[in-house]
C-alpha cells in the first residue's frame, strides 16, 4: 500500500478541487491491497483527531486573545476619563487664580489711571498756561511792531493751538482760540500795511530790517499770507509796466520789445540790490515776480499779435519783425533759464534726457508766437519756390571746375543747407504743429528739385528737326551722384526733425517717399546712361535688319553686325563704368543686357524671312553677344577678375528669351509636324496668333501656312499639351503690324522706352517711361511689362512716347497727358523703391544694410 507523503498530500488534501477517488484508487490500485484497509481506516481516524486537537487549540487561543484586547480597551477607556477629570480640575484651579489676581491687581490699575489722567490734566494746564501768556506777550509786542520777537511767539502759539484742537467743546477753550485766530489775521492786515505805507513812501532802505522781520511773521502765519505778500509785491512793481506798455500802443508794439525786456532787467536789478534782504531766499520772489512778468507780456503780445492779423487796412504782419521779436524773446527766456535754474537749458540740438530738469521760463512768453509762425512758414516757402526755378537754369556741372566722378550738383547742396539753417531756426521756434508745417513744406519742395530739376537735366529735349538733345556723359554722372546724395540726405534730415519734434508728432514725419523719388531719378539717369548705348548701337541694329537671312547658305563666324555692336557697347560700356560706383555698374550692365535682349527680339520679327540658316548664325551672335557681355562688369578691372555669379546669371536669363525663337526657326517646314512640335516645345504655348507670327517670320505663304495651322490646333488640343500657357510671355509682347511687302513692325512696351531713336520728338522721355512703368507695374526695374504700343521711328525702331502718351489717343490722350505731370512723383517713388531693391541685392548702401548677393558682386 503506498505510504502517505505528510507536505504534499497536504498540499492535495487542501486543493478546492480535491477528489478522494483518485486517492482511493492510487491506494488500493490492486485487488491484494484491500487487505490493508483497516490500516488505511485507523491512519485516517489518528490523523483526523490530530487534526480537531489543533482546531480546538487554535480556537482556545483565539477566544483567549479577544477577551484580552476587550480587556485593554476598558483599562483604556478608564485611564481617559481620569484623564479628562484632571484636566476639568486644572481648568477650575486656572480660573479660580485669575479671579484672585485681578482682585489683587484691581486697587493697582485705578491707581494707574489715576496718575495717568493727572499727568495730562497738569500738561494740558501747563500749555494752557503757556499759551495764554504767549497770546499775550504777542498780543503785545504786535502792537509795538516787534516782529521778530513775534515770529517765536506766533509759531509757539500755532502750535499750543494745535494740540487744544480736540479741546474746542470748553468754552473758555474755544474763546481763546478765536482770539489767536483773530490776533493771526490782525498780525496779516498788519505787515500788508507796513509793506504798503513804506513802498508808498519810498522808505524801503530805511525800514527794510522791520520788513524783512515782518516777513519772517508771514512765513510763520503759512503758504497763503506768504502768497498774498508776494502777489501784492509782483503786482506793484508790475504796475507801472502795465501802464507804460499797455496804456501807449506805440510803446507796447513789436517794435519796442527790447524795451519791456531792458525794464524788467532794471527791476531785477533793483530787486537784487534793495528788496532781496527783505524776502526769505526760499520764498524765490524774484522767480515769482519773473513768472507774473512773463504772463502779463504774453498776454500783451497775444492781443497785440491778434489785432495785427485782423486788421484789413493795415499792413500785414511784417515776418523779419515777427522774427526778430521772437528770437529776442528767446534769447531773454534762455537768460531767465539760466539765473533762475541750477541746469542749463537743453540745447535745440539735442534730445532732452529723462533725468534732466523741466525748463521753467520755456516758450513763457514765446507761446504766444506759436499760433503765427505759419506766416513763417510761407515765407519760407515763397522762398523755395522761387530756389527751383533757378536751379533749373544752372547747369549740372559749373563751367569753371574740373569734372570728377563724384561731383554733385551744387544746387543739392545749396538746398539741403537752406533746409538745416532753416529747421534751426524752427526748432528754436517751435517744435510742435509749425515743425510739421515746415517738414511738409521740405518735402514739397523735394518732390519739385527732382521732377523740375534732376528729371529735366536727364531727359531728351527736342530741338526742332534735328535729333533730340541727349544730356551729357558727365552730366548724367553728376545727376546720378547727386540723386544718390538726396536720397541719403533726406533720410538723415528726416531723423534730424524727428529728433527735435514733439514726441507726440514722431509719427507724423516722414520722408521716405521723398526719397524713393530721388532713387527713381537715379533709375532714370541709369536708363539715361543705357540710352547713350542704344543710340551708339542703332546703326549695327539697322545693318542687321538689312543682312540677307534668307539667302543664307552655310553659318561661319560671328556677323559683322554683332562684331561691330559687341566693340561699341565695349567701347560706351568702359567709359561709362569708370565713372559710375558699384552698385549703379551692375544695374547699368543689368538694365543694358534687358534693353539690348528684348531690341534682338524685336529685329529677329523685322529681319524676315529667315531661313534656318539664318536662323542658325543668329543663334551664334547671340552666344557671342552674351560672352562679351560677361566681361563688361569687370571690363576696367584686371584682366583675370572674374565676373560675379549673379550678374553672369542674369545675362543667361535674359538672353535666353532670345533662344526659342532661333531654335524653332531652325526646324524646317517639311514634314510640318517637326516644325509644329518645335513651336509646342520651344515657345511653348496654344496661341495660334503667335504661332502664325513665326510661320510669317519663317516666310511661309499665306495659303501655305492652312495645314501648319490644322496641324498645330490638332496637336495643342491633345492631352499631353493641355498644360500649356495661352501664350508665351516672350511673344506676347510684339504686334504684328502688317506692312506693305508683308513685314511686319515687332515692338516693345514704352515702360522701357528700347530703342529710342535719334530722332525721337519727345519732350520728357524718361520721365514717361518712368510713369508709364510704375503705372503698369514692372516687376523689377528693366523688366518689360506687356501690352503698351511705343512710336516708331523712320528706322523700324521704337521708342517711348511723349509724357501722358500711351496707347489712347484722342481725348483721352490729352487727359492722359493733362493727369501725367500730376502722378510724377508718385510713379518716381514707385520706380524708385523697385530700383532700390534691385541694387540693394548687389551691394547698394540703402535702407540699412544692403543684402549680400550669392557671389559677392
Amino acid at each position: 500500500m503506498p505510504q502517505f507523503n505528510g507536505a504534499a498530500q497536504n498540499s492535495i488534501l487542501e486543493s478546492a478541487e480535491y477528489n478522494p477517488i483518485d486517492d482511493l484508487n492510487a491506494i488500493f490500485s490492486h485487488p491484494s491491497t484491500l487487505s490493508s484497509v483497516s490500516k488505511a481506516a485507523k491512519a485516517l481516524r489518528q490523523h483526523q483527531d490530530e487534526l480537531d486537537k489543533d482546531i480546538s487549540e487554535l480556537v482556545f487561543k483565539q477566544a483567549t486573545s479577544d477577551s484580552e484586547s476587550v480587556r485593554r480597551i476598558q483599562t483604556a477607556k478608564s485611564d481617559l476619563a481620569e484623564l479628562f477629570q484632571k484636566v476639568e480640575g486644572v481648568r477650575e484651579r486656572a480660573i479660580r487664580t485669575e479671579e484672585a489676581i485681578t482682585e489683587m491687581t484691581a486697587d493697582i490699575k485705578r491707581l494707574d489711571n489715576t496718575k495717568r489722567n493727572l499727568t495730562l490734566s497738569m500738561t494740558a494746564l501747563k500749555r494752557l498756561q503757556m499759551l495764554t501768556t504767549a497770546y499775550d506777550q504777542l498780543r503785545a509786542l504786535s502792537s509795538s511792531r516787534q516782529y521778530k520777537e513775534c515770529t517765536q511767539l506766533l509759531q509757539a502759539v500755532i502750535q499750543l493751538m494745535t494740540y487744544f484742537k480736540s479741546y474746542r467743546s470748553i468754552d473758555q477753550i474755544a474763546i481763546l482760540g478765536r482770539n489767536v485766530s483773530d490776533l493771526q489775521r490782525q498780525l496779516l492786515e498788519q505787515v500788508c500795511e507796513d509793506f504798503e505805507v513804506t513802498f508808498a513812501k519810498a522808505e524801503v532802505t530805511q525800514r527794510r530790517g522791520m520788513l524783512a522781520e515782518a516777513c519772517l511773521v508771514m512765513d510763520a502765519l503759512g503758504e497763503n499770507a506768504r502768497s498774498r505778500l508776494v502777489t501784492w509785491y509782483c503786482n506793484t512793481q508790475l504796475r507801472e509796466y502795465r501802464q507804460v506798455f499797455r496804456g501807449n500802443e506805440e510803446a507796447g508794439s513789436l517794435d519796442n520789445i527790447s524795451r519791456r525786456y531792458s525794464w524788467f532787467r532794471r527791476m531785477l536789478k533793483t530787486y537784487d540790490d534793495e528788496h532781496a534782504v527783505m524776502f526769505p531766499a526760499n520764498w524765490r520772489v524774484n522767480e515769482m515776480l519773473a513768472n507774473a512778468f512773463c504772463e502779463s507780456t504774453r498776454e500783451d503780445f497775444k492781443g497785440i499779435l491778434s489785432r495785427s492779423t485782423r486788421r484789413a487796412d493795415g499792413p500785414s504782419l511784417d515776418v523779419d519783425l515777427l522774427l526778430s521779436c521772437l528770437q529776442e524773446t528767446l534769447d531773454f527766456e534762455h537768460s531767465l533759464e539760466r539765473r533762475f535754474s541750477n541746469v542749463s537749458r537743453t540745447s535745440i540740438d539735442t534730445l532732452n534726457s529723462d533725468n534732466e530738469k523741466s525748463p521753467i521760463f520755456s516758450q513763457a512768453i514765446s507761446e504766444a508766437f506759436e499760433p503765427y509762425l505759419s506766416v513763417w512758414v510761407e515765407a519760407q516757402d515763397r522762398k523755395l519756390s522761387e530756389m527751383i526755378p533757378k536751379y533749373r537754369q544752372q547747369s549740372p556741372k559749373p563751367p569753371d571746375e574740373e569734372f570728377s566722378s563724384q561731383m554733385v550738383i551744387p544746387s543739392s547742396i545749396e538746398l539741403f543747407n537752406f533746409y538745416r539753417l532753416t529747421l534751426a531756426q524752427c526748432a528754436k521756434l517751435s517744435s510742435g504743429a509749425r515743425l510739421v508745417e515746415l517738414t511738409k513744406v521740405f518735402a514739397k519742395y523735394l518732390d519739385q528739385y527732382a521732377q523740375n530739376v534732376l528729371l529735366y537735366y536727364v531727359s531728351e529735349r527736342p530741338s526742332g528737326q534735328t535729333p533730340s538733345k541727349m544730356p551729357l556723359l558727365e552730366e548724367a554722372i553728376v545727376v546720378l551722384n547727386t540723386a544718390d546724395y538726396c536720397f541719403n540726405t533726406c533720410t538723415q534730415l528726416e531723423e534730424k526733425i524727428k529728433n527735435r519734434i514733439d514726441e507726440g508728432l514722431k509719427t507724423v514725419i516722414d520722408l521716405q517717399s521723398q526719397a524713393d523719388a530721388f532713387m527713381g531719378i537715379a533709375s532714370a539717369t541709369v536708363r539715361a546712361l543705357v540710352r547713350r548705348v542704344e543710340v551708339d548701337v542703332e546703326p549695327t541694329w539697322r545693318e542687321m535688319r538689312n543682312s540677307g537671312w534668307s539667302k543664307m547658305e552655310s553659318v561661319g563666324d560671328q556677323s559683322s553686325w554683332a562684331g561691330e555692336m559687341l566693340r561699341r557697347i565695349q567701347k560706351d560700356g568702359a567709359e561709362i563704368l569708370s565713372m559710375l560706383n558699384k552698385q549703379y555698374a551692375r544695374a547699368f550692365c543689368d538694365n543694358l543686357v534687358d534693353t539690348i535682349a528684348n531690341a534682338f527680339i524685336v529685329n529677329i520679327f523685322q529681319c524676315r524671312p529667315i531661313s534656318e540658316v539664318g536662323a542658325e548664325q543668329m543663334l551664334l551672335d547671340s552666344y557671342v553677344l552674351k560672352k562679351g557681355f560677361e566681361g563688361l562688369l569687370t571690363i576696367n578691372s584686371q584682366a583675370d577678375t572674374a565676373p560675379p555669379s549673379g550678374y553672369v546669371k542674369r545675362i543667361g536669363q535674359s538672353l535666353s528669351r532670345i533662344d526659342p525663337v532661333l531654335k524653332t526657326l531652325q526646324v524646317r517646314p517639311t514634314p510640318p509636324e517637326a516644325l509644329v512640335q518645335a513651336y509646342l516645345i520651344h515657345i511653348a504655348d496654344k496661341s495660334e496668333t503667335n504661332f502664325r507670327k513665326i510661320l510669317d517670320l519663317k516666310g511661309i505663304r499665306k495659303q501655305d501656312q492652312s495645314h501648319l495651322l490644322e496641324l498645330f490646333q490638332a496637336h495643342r488640343a491633345s492631352s499631353r499639351n493641355e498644360k500649356l500657357p495661352a501664350s508665351s510671355p516672350i511673344l506676347a509682347v510684339l504686334t504684328n503690324n502688317p506692312t506693305p511687302g508683308g513685314v511686319g513692325a515687332a515692338t516693345l512696351p514704352s515702360s522701357l522706352g528700347t530703342l529710342s531713336s535719334a530722332a525721337s520728338s519727345s519732350t520728357s522721355n524718361f520721365g514717361s517711361a518712368i510713369m508709364t512703368a510704375a503705372r503698369d507695374g514692372v516687376d523689377r526695374f528693366g523688366t518689360p511689362n506687356l501690352g503698351i504700343t511705343p512710336s516708331h521711328t523712320p528706322s523700324g525702331t521704337t521708342s517711348p512716347p511723349a509724357l501722358g502718351q500711351g496707347v489712347n489717343s484722342g481725348a483721352d490722350g490729352r487727359a492722359a497727358s493733362a493727369a501725367a505731370p500730376t502722378n510724377l512723383n508718385e510713379n518716381l517713388r514707385n520706380i524708385g523703391k523697385f530700383f532700390k531693391r534691385d541694387i540693394g541685392g548687389f551691394g547698394g548702401r540703402f535702407g540699412g544694410t544692403p543684402k549680400p548677393a550669392d557671389d559677392g558682386g
